[in-house]
């Protein structure tokens, strides 16, 4: 039994709830691996845990965050692809990224390419490999395609809209501020709306002279949603990952039909990664896409674990820039 410090989640509710405590964490199991963790990252999911929204509630008590960098420092048995003193990322399995050391399914580790940091690549795995999935397999874009994303300077947004210029799409971006509007022109935005002083959907299709985008990215959810739709073309697709602003209400199928024959999905990355193979196909095409420049690391913010509450509230309250990170 080695003594550990981690975030305990025992009722859903504001970032109060969360605890910092001294816990025990066990040899690692048949399958596992123990890590020493060097950056945790934090995303919007794990506030939606905290909350007790976002699909099936954690069972409480429980721990918190899926998204970490570490060292081995343990193998349990049946473990052949890694050993002892090995860097590795990862993302899922089961939520306890929060916390100086941790027991994780060795299906879900990641070897950690060489040249990325602990914090940068703890801010880039989970959300590249959103974006990956996103704009790669969920809705391939191509060159030429008109896309808005919403949240833009974001974690995501700021990885996926860099990407997406890359390859050679005309990204129409939506932020809440003239700072955040300047961190998505740098990312290669061809057109950026600040949606505190302009109306995205109007914007959108003044510069598509009528015609709508091809795909929305939204991970906005509630205060986007309807205009989003009416921002698209005809047999135009939305993609919904997130609700940020809160839930989306139900929308009838025939509103799809009404609006242009649109497209709708509301993916998950869990869904996208649960297949070893593709998950380690994610991650390869992340990387690459890194060595290349296609995808630069996203401005970093970072607080103490032992902050989480702090570090809570202020992605809640739409106060950081970029990713997250929490260090042990």
């Amino acid at each position: 039994m080695t003594q550990a410090q981690a975030v305990r989640l025992e009722q859903t509710g504001s970032p109060e709830v969360l605890t910092f405590q001294e816990v025990d964490l066990p040899s690692p199991g048949e399958g596992e691996i123990q890590i020493r963790q060097t950056a945790i990252g934090l995303n919007f999911l794990d506030i939606y845990h905290r909350r007790g929204g976002y699909g099936a509630p954690l069972p409480l008590p429980s721990g918190l965050g899926v998204e970490g960098v570490g060292e081995i420092t343990a193998i349990g048995r049946g473990v052949t692809d890694f050993e002892v003193g090995q860097r590795i990322a990862y993302v899922g399995g089961p939520p306890g990224a929060y916390a100086t050391m941790r027991n994780l399914p060795a299906a879900r580790a990641l070897a950690a390419p060489e040249g990325i940091g602990n914090a940068e690549l703890a801010a880039i795995i989970f959300k590249g490999l959103t974006a990956e999935y996103l704009i790669h397999r969920c809705a391939p874009i191509r060159k030429r395609h008109l896309v808005l994303f919403h949240a833009a300077a974001g974690g995501v947004g700021s990885i996926a809209t860099h990407w997406m210029h890359r390859i050679g799409a005309t990204v129409f971006a939506t932020v809440g501020s003239e700072e955040k509007a300047e961190i998505a022109r740098a990312n290669g935005c061809d057109y950026v709306i600040n949606y505190n002083e302009q109306d995205f959907e109007a914007e959108v299709k003044r510069l598509t002279k009528g015609r709508g985008v091809d795909v929305v990215f939204d991970s906005v959810g509630a205060d986007t949603f309807d205009k989003s739709l009416n921002s698209l073309r005809q047999r135009g697709l939305m993609v919904s990952f997130g609700e940020a602003s809160g839930p989306i209400p139900p929308v009838g199928v025939g509103t799809l039909g009404a609006k242009g024959s649109l497209y709708l999905t509301r993916p998950s990355i869990a869904h996208y990664t649960n297949v070893r193979d593709e998950y380690q196909a994610g991650a390869d095409n992340l990387f690459r896409a890194i060595r290349k420049g296609d995808v630069k690391p996203p401005r970093i913010t970072t607080y103490p674990l032992a902050d989480v509450q702090k570090a809570h509230a202020d992605v809640e309250g739409r106060r950081t820039i970029g990713s997250v990170v929490l260090l042990p």
